[in-house]
């Protein structure tokens, strides 16, 4: 039964808090009893080891207890039991609910239109404030009533006044600013007043506790001094601690609130800005050891923002909730910035208004009507765990048509389980995104389809962690689960690299680079990590994947892989599971592996718990090396079980491992010294895995020179052959038999199905998907005699292409006259209606990217003015042996499927016949051709 807060009895308010945060302790070390004391001196850090998530469900149990509301800032800033008692007494007796009525976002006007012209973010703010200068903008979240609303004209004037202070600071274009603030109207007013002063805005994030501010700020010099910031803007309660370390920063010139700015604004002059000017420096979440400040500049951030919305589909009728602090990438430019280009209507809460309560942020997309959300794995299993249906009721989540789910690993299990418990307040499977960004390419960089829900892959895990290998699986409860992250965002592009940095085919694991419009060019004033970051015009990501139908499934960070007798390891999933066990603190685990002296290396976990007692600690390592043995068959060499608030961890709450691994390697996290038999065992298996992976490095290498030394001994004789033989028949014969004895001496297999569709018709349009240049000789092979290509005229005057494709009776057409395209449609036409097969790629062109392109209608228009039927030919594997630009074969198998014929209407208009053509042929080789839907109209 609640227990009411009463003045009349402080002693049993105290009595009562203490069972509470007993009862707490208890749950977080289970086995164990409760400490010896607990009283109102407790230090809730240094007694009880509450992080910041312990102190918000603290926070959650005395307001059921006591029916009170508690002000979130007073609970996280409380360093005793005693603070939380005169907290309590502070807040009497509140309405909890925070669900509230539904507030109607303002939509978009019926002429919607977004600034596609605009080249910096400064055009973008004038661009809307010239149309809707008193449309809200931002609301500020409350859990009652709408709260502060900040409209464009607003933030315009506000951000003009910073721009004016820093200008009278004598802040010159180019400089860095950095900016230390908690989400409110000052941080999006500091920030674009940076950009309007035609400085650098450098985000950092601010303290969680006041009373960690000196602490904090120490933490942030690398930042500071690695940008060179001539200014600090924080808040007030910051400047004292601030300005006690402005002796080691040479480069700061002063340390300023919001208010100071305004208070002492001049004149504004607006500096000349241009679209490859720096927009901000966007420091990863790494160790602050080692800052990196990637370079973003107007082009890049308004190319991602455009090529995210285009993926994603917005419309005027988008409403933006988000909790994501404004200091990281995900909620800056990803949910601010594109609200702001796209002029979308804009729900912000702060992390401590999500972290103190989860439900919050549901209900505010309740109330709101929220479409587009974005959140870290964590955010979505906090709101599993924590959230109970009661505190529920009357939710409805239909409105949210896509949750982002990135920043962090994700879970399948998370992503189902949301799904499955969410389903009954409205939430859809297909809302679901799993999405794949990172700061060097702005923020996003995959994404997956909208409206297509979640995609797992199973794949066969013996065969992965030996070779990296995908084969999937179907029904295996040991498969190891991968999600898909997406596809490459429009105009950006994705490889995977194997250890030789050769391009690997789908479903090998490998090195995920990427380049793109949105693409840095460095870090910062750090010339060797830019070095490490290029190859050449591809940018690495640091991350471990494959391709699979278009997609990016992820599995790994590549400095965070181990390698143990020959088997690839991956941190994650052995974490998440370790992180499952009673005794053991869930999200902190980490597992990296380390060099011995003999070479070998060498599997470590690292996980915090709280039991003391040496048996259940016996018993939790058994645990971990049964777990251990199940997922990556071997037990952990060196096995610490380490106190709370031992692991490092980055701002977001990533773990750094290598800042881990560092301090294991030092002493600091304590050893466990292995048995000299197991050391033994590892050092010869690692040998021989070590081995393995040399030997097949060296295989792919000699099979791919092996390939183009079959192809160029080859492909003179045919060239000579074709180019001399006088009867037609004989060039084809020749090309035929040629091609067939390639297949066999590269144990390239062509598998051709249902070829007997063809029999019988008699002339007819083929058509066919092109991903390599391998596609027009995999044709010759599959298909019977005799047909003739249609091909671009560029190709009729070539040296070696217009001798050979004119004696096989090619057809060229000219792609950009457009008086002389008239007059080869209308020459293609008679040749189809003599009775002659023509073979087309009406995609007109492949690139090194997989996807269906949209198909051009010649094609198809001269089947229908012929009356010939359209035989659709779908090809599998040719882009995995040799993609567009790459130089080197690869190993694969081509699958060649003929379709059912399809016939044009009788009664029907040729340019009306020519569509549906199109349209049906499409359609089979999409659901034939294994790769992803780029768009469906050509012309």
């Amino acid at each position: 039964m609640d227990h009411p807060l009463t003045e009349s009895y402080p002693e049993e308010n105290a009595r009562i808090l203490c069972e509470l945060l007993r009862d707490l302790v208890m749950e977080l070390r289970p086995g164990q009893v409760a400490p010896l004391r607990i009283d109102l001196d407790s230090s809730l850090d240094r007694d009880l080891g509450l992080d910041s998530l312990a102190r918000m469900e603290l926070l959650s149990r005395i307001e059921r207890r006591f029916g009170i509301r508690l002000e979130e800032r007073a609970v996280s800033e409380a360093e005793t039991l005693g603070d939380l008692l005169t907290a309590m007494a502070a807040a009497g007796h509140r309405d909890l609910d925070i669900g509230g009525s539904r507030i109607e976002a303002v939509a978009g006007e019926k002429s919607w239109e977004v600034p596609t012209r605009a080249a910096t973010l400064a055009e973008v703010l004038d661009w809307h404030v010239d149309r809707h200068p008193e449309r809200p903008h931002v609301r500020f979240y409350a859990d009652r009533g709408e709260g502060e609303v900040l409209n464009y004209r607003h933030l315009q004037d506000s951000a003009r006044a910073v721009a004016a202070g820093l200008q009278a600071l004598g802040v010159e274009p180019g400089e860095r600013v950095a900016i230390m603030l908690p989400t409110g109207p000052d941080y999006l007013s500091a920030f674009f007043g940076t950009g309007l002063a035609g400085a650098a805005p450098v985000p950092i994030y601010p303290p969680v506790r006041l009373a960690l501010l000196e602490d904090h700020l120490r933490r942030q010099l690398a930042i500071l001094s690695t940008c060179a910031a001539t200014v600090l803007i924080t808040f007030a309660e910051a400047l004292p601690f601030a300005r006690l370390l402005k002796v080691q920063l040479p480069a700061l010139k002063r340390l300023v609130s919001v208010a100071e700015l305004r208070a002492n604004a001049g004149e504004f002059v607006s500096p000349a800005v241009k679209p490859g000017d720096t927009a901000m420096l966007q420091y990863t979440s790494g160790s602050t050891g080692n800052p990196k400040g990637v370079i973003l500049s107007h082009a890049n951030l308004l190319a991602n923002i455009r090529a995210m919305g285009k993926t994603v589909q917005v419309t005027d009728s988008d409403v933006i909730v988000s909790w994501l602090p404004l200091y990281h990438d995900m909620g800056l430019i990803g949910t601010w910035l594109a609200g702001l280009y796209y002029g979308l209507p804009m729900v912000l809460l702060s992390p401590l208004d999500f972290l103190s309560r989860p439900g919050r942020w549901l209900w505010a997309i309740h109330r709101y009507r929220g479409t587009l959300s974005p959140a870290p794995n964590f955010a979505y299993e906090i709101c599993l765990t924590r959230l109970k249906d009661e505190e529920l009721a009357d939710l409805d989540l239909s409105s949210w048509r896509c949750a982002f789910n990135g920043a962090e690993p994700v879970s399948p299990d998370t992503l189902k389980r949301f799904v499955d418990r969410f389903a009954k307040f409205g939430f859809k499977n297909e809302a679901m995104m799993p999405v794949y960004g990172l700061a060097e390419n702005s923020v996003g960089l995959a994404f997956p389809p909208c409206n297509r829900g979640p995609l797992i892959d199973r794949v066969d895990r013996e065969i992965f962690a030996k070779s990296g290998k995908a084969v999937p699986v179907d029904g295996k409860d040991e498969a190891l689960r991968v999600v898909a992250c997406g596809r490459p965002l429009d105009g950006h592009e994705i490889r995977i690299l194997g250890p030789g940095g050769r391009e690997l085919p789908e479903r090998r694991e490998g090195r995920v680079q990427f380049r793109g419009p949105s693409a840095t060019t460095g870090y910062f004033g750090n010339q060797e990590q830019s070095a490490r970051l290029f190859d050449g015009d591809w940018l690495e990501t640091g991350d471990l994947g494959y391709m699979a139908g278009g997609e990016l499934y992820l599995t790994g960070r590549s400095k965070d892989l181990i390698i143990v007798a020959g088997r690839n390891v991956y941190p994650q999933e052995l974490e998440e599971a370790v992180g499952h066990l009673p005794g053991i603190r869930k999200g902190n685990v980490a597992v990296f592996g380390r060099k011995s002296r003999d070479g070998t290396e060498r599997l470590v976990l690292v996980a915090e718990t709280r039991e003391s007692d040496a048996g259940v600690l016996e018993q939790l390592r058994q645990e971990i090396n049964g777990l251990a043995v199940d997922l990556v068959g071997s037990p952990i060499d060196e096995l610490v079980l380490a106190p709370p608030k031992t692991l490092l961890k980055t701002s977001s709450g990533k773990l750094r491992r290598a800042a881990c691994r560092e301090l294991h390697e030092q002493g600091r996290l304590g050893r466990m010294e292995p048995r000299w038999r197991m050391l033994l065992r590892i050092a010869l298996n690692t040998l021989r895995g070590g081995w393995h992976r040399l030997r097949r490095r060296s295989a792919d290498q000699l099979y791919g020179r092996y390939l183009r030394l079959l192809f160029w001994l080859t492909a003179p004789t045919v060239w000579l052959a074709v180019v001399t033989l006088p009867r037609p028949v004989w060039r084809w014969n020749c090309m035929r038999a040629a091609l067939r004895w390639l297949s066999r001496a590269s144990g390239v297999s062509l598998k051709v199905d249902r070829i007997e569709r063809m029999a019988g018709i008699g002339p007819c349009v083929v058509v066919a998907n092109h991903a390599s240049y391998l596609d027009g000789l995999v044709l010759v092979a599959a298909l019977p005699p005799e047909f003739s290509f249609v091909a671009k005229a560029e190709l009729k005057n070539g040296r070696l292409s217009g001798p050979f494709l004119r004696n096989i009776g090619s057809v060229f057409v000219e792609r950009f006259d457009r008086q002389l395209g008239v007059e080869d449609a209308r020459r293609i036409g008679d040749l189809a209606r003599a009775g002659q097969t023509l073979v087309y790629f009406p995609e007109g062109t492949f690139t090194r990217a997989p996807g269906l392109r949209p198909f051009r209608l010649g094609a198809f228009l001269a089947a229908a003015e012929a009356g010939l039927p359209v035989v659709p030919v779908a090809i599998r594997g040719t882009r995995s042996i040799l993609r567009g630009d790459d130089k080197m074969p690869h190993r694969g198998a081509i699958d060649v499927e003929v379709g059912p014929p399809i016939r044009p209407e009788p009664d029907q208009l040729p340019w009306d016949a020519a569509l549906r053509l199109r349209k049906q042929a499409r359609e089979y080789l999409q659901s034939r051709c294994g790769e992803p839907d780029l768009g469906e109209g050509g012309i």
